[in-house]
């Protein structure tokens, strides 16, 4: 029996990407850590504090994977295919982080520049929060720096002990503030901002190598669309969280319960994309078992399929969202005083957001870059003009939200099926390749 178990575990692992369980190990446990720190945070934090934190969230998670998963990504690939070739990837990875630096620094002056203008509405006055997002914007810009090093250089079990750690120790963090009283949203976010040098400090303890002597590394073969590619992360976290980002600028005299049942209302509804991230990891090597009877026939039949899955994620979720939402809402996020109609809208949106991030995927498969990152813009403009135009602050946000995501759901399919009457090019590979390097973030 143990030796039938060794054999069935072994094939198991020959069956699914390289780094596919120590990376979805981790992904699982940040997912947990996180939910746990919001639920901390609900409890602890008065309504205009954790109001605060949610603004925080917003801007933090928008700038950060926005600016700097794309690099990650385009460093992990560059690597690997140095590292196929016998080359060492030093100079690349020291370009790479050139690039990073720069951005940090010009995103870092800008919140500080600008934090007249949004302190004391998003904020609440709370100036340890504005310096919580410049700390975390070089706290993200090195963690997925060195993830990116990493993943290409095939060492997923400390990538994935960065993902693990990084929740884990905000949590951990969360915990004491709440033990010690503490009511502040500026040592929450704090947490938030000070964790990802925590968990790269940690995953980086005993590895050698990974900056090897090469041939020096232009920009170009980081990727000849990074432009494009930053485009279309920044605006894709926007409207994926435009309800943040929405209730925080919008806010204005709301009732303070319905903003804080809002503002939790949102990590309620994005259950459905975490559905989806936990089960890529098994559906796409699958879909990889597709390849080799044609291209053509090969990526549409795979894609079909993956959105088979993607559109069921996105219609249970929704169903779910009227009948048990609610409840469960009251459970994880008591007191949740918001209706299931108003919930529902929001995990519709978030469905349609990962109809719309799997099309982006299967565009970047094609090299349509330049096609997702207007896509994305579409969605942006129409959440602000639907939210501009209609009342009250739930309805803006909840309707905003889903109209976006099916304005630029419907800019990627259109864009997709344009390349794809032009000629796949492509297999299902390539897919697989962007969408396992496509983590969602909370």
């Amino acid at each position: 029996m143990k030796d039938r178990a060794e054999q069935l575990v072994g094939k198991a692992r020959e069956a699914v990407p390289e780094g596919t369980f120590a990376v979805g190990g981790g992904l699982m446990i940040t997912a947990l850590t996180t939910y746990v720190f919001l639920i901390v945070a609900n409890q602890a934090l008065p309504d205009k504090a954790y109001s605060g934190l949610n603004a925080f969230w917003g801007f933090i998670f928008v700038a950060g994977p926005g600016l700097f998963l794309p690099l990650e990504q385009e460093v992990g690939r560059a690597l690997s295919h140095r590292r196929a070739q016998g080359l060492g990837g030093g100079p690349l990875v020291r370009r790479a982080a050139r690039l990073a630096a720069i951005l940090t620094a010009a995103m870092v002056v800008l919140a500080i520049a600008l934090s007249p203008l949004y302190v004391d509405g998003a904020f609440h006055s709370d100036t340890v929060v504005v310096a919580a997002l410049a700390i975390g914007l070089v706290g993200f810009a090195f963690m997925h720096l060195t993830r990116g090093t990493l993943s290409g250089n095939g060492r997923f079990r400390p990538y994935g002990i960065i993902l693990a750690i990084d929740g884990t120790a905000k949590l951990i963090a969360s915990l004491v503030l709440w033990g010690l009283g503490v009511e502040s949203a500026g040592a929450y976010a704090m947490c938030i901002a000070l964790s990802p040098f925590v968990a790269t400090g940690i995953a980086l303890i005993g590895q050698h190598g990974l900056l090897e002597d090469g041939p020096e590394a232009p920009y170009s073969e980081l990727s000849k669309s990074l432009g494009w590619l930053l485009a279309g992360s920044l605006l894709m976290q926007t409207l994926g969280y435009s309800v943040l980002l929405g209730i925080g600028v919008l806010k204005g005299d709301t009732n303070k319960s319905l903003v804080r049942a809002l503002n939790s209302a949102f990590f309620v509804a994005r259950v459905p994309p975490l559905l989806f991230q936990a089960v890529q990891g098994t559906l796409l090597p699958k879909l990889a078992g597709l390849a080799g009877a044609g291209r053509h026939d090969d990526f549409r039949t795979g894609f079909k399929q993956l959105m088979y899955i993607v559109c069921s994620i996105a219609a249970l979720g929704t169903v779910a969202a009227f009948v048990i939402g609610v409840p469960l809402g009251k459970i994880l996020f008591p007191p949740f005083e918001i209706s299931s109609l108003d919930l529902g809208l929001l995990v519709a949106g978030n469905g349609m957001f990962i109809i719309a991030l799997t099309i982006a995927q299967a565009l970047l498969a094609l090299h349509g870059h330049k096609a997702a990152a207007v896509a994305w813009g579409i969605g942006v403009i129409v959440f602000c003009i639907v939210a501009a135009a209609i009342q009250p602050l739930d309805t803006r946000v909840e309707v905003g939200f889903l109209a976006g995501t099916i304005a630029t759901t419907a800019a990627m399919s259109w864009a997709l099926s344009v390349r794809m009457r032009k000629g796949v090019t492509e297999g299902i590979g390539s897919l697989i390749t962007q969408i396992e390097h496509e983590p969602l973030e909370i």
